[in-house]
């Protein structure tokens, strides 16, 4: 394992590159983006479940903090931006390309929930990216449009939005609210039932899978971007390279399980695969060994198949 750090704009990207065993630097190897959730950062599932198990399996893995966020550069902290996130993507493929043991013409990309959207929407016009999977891919856009669990309506959150850049703009200080509930204890204050918010807070709060780079802290007033965004756009027409996406039976609020059936029925990949893992909710398929290890038991094979 080893830190880096690559050029986006005129910030710095924190990542993590996991290597195979036996890694010899005269070789060369393929590769593979690991993207992380929403809120999450490069040392939980994406860098430390789906990057370690891909290095063992004989690829260098690149896991790394969004811009804005953990160890990453960029101002304002704690921002969430759809445009910003998916620039990452090409920043990692240019700085893979410098490597002179990583062979450029097989680089693939793989995205946790959020990430997994923000991956699809990267690969469609970033085309170093030969291979693409999702593990509970998620549409950020599509849940603020929605509606999230506490907002209620997009247009009521845009007006929040609005009336927050006023304030800021004449002078308060930035507005950082959260992901989820900060514990168990004020989570059941809110009543909510829903199985992703409930083990959301689980994994995110508590040493299952806390992580100082992921302290549950967003930007309100920057917001805006992400209610107009939609990963999956123009996936019919652009989204060409073989696909995997896998998700759960397990359904929850956060809308992975759909967003997966609407991605494979509208990629226009020639060659692409639901993987539906049986038992296995959103969060299941973070960390919890039975159910990763059914999800790499298919996402391996198609990285080597697609990037031999």
């Amino acid at each position: 394992m080893k830190a880096i750090k690559f050029k986006h704009k005129n910030w710095e990207v924190a990542g993590i590159l996991q290597f195979p065993k036996d890694f010899d630097e005269t070789k060369k190897y393929p590769a593979i983006v690991c993207a992380h959730p929403i809120s999450s950062c490069k040392n939980q599932t994406s860098g430390n479940i789906y990057g370690k198990a891909l290095a063992e399996a004989g690829f260098v893995t690149l896991a790394f903090d969004a811009s804005h966020q953990g160890e990453s550069g960029g101002e304002p902290r704690f921002l969430e931006d759809p445009a910003t996130r998916v620039e990452d993507f090409r920043c990692a493929a240019d700085y893979l390309t410098t490597l002179s043991y990583i062979d450029r013409e097989k680089i693939g990309v793989l995205g946790v929930c959020g990430g997994g959207g923000y991956a699809i929407n990267a690969a469609m016009t970033e085309r170093r990216f030969k291979a693409v999977a999702t593990v509970v891919g998620a549409n950020y856009g599509r849940i603020f449009r929605e509606g999230d669990y506490t907002s209620g309506s997009a247009i009521k959150t845009l007006e929040a939005i609005a009336a927050q850049r006023t304030l800021e703009a004449n002078g308060d200080e930035p507005f950082l609210t959260t992901y989820i509930p900060v514990d168990e204890d004020a989570l059941k204050k809110t009543g909510i039932t829903d199985i992703d918010v409930i083990e959301a807070v689980d994994y995110y709060t508590t040493p299952r899978g806390q992580h100082p780079c992921s302290p549950n802290k967003l930007l309100f007033s920057g917001l805006a971007p992400a209610v107009g965004f939609d990963a999956f756009h123009l996936a019919e027409y652009l989204l060409t390279q073989p696909l995997h996406i896998v998700i759960g039976d397990k359904v929850g609020a956060f809308g992975s399980h759909r967003d997966g059936y609407e991605l494979f029925n509208k990629a226009a990949s020639t060659k692409k695969s639901l993987q539906i893992v049986a038992g296995a909710s959103h969060y299941d398929l973070y960390d919890k060994p039975e159910a990763t290890g059914k999800a790499l038991e298919q996402i391996i094979p198609f990285f080597k198949e697609h990037l031999a």
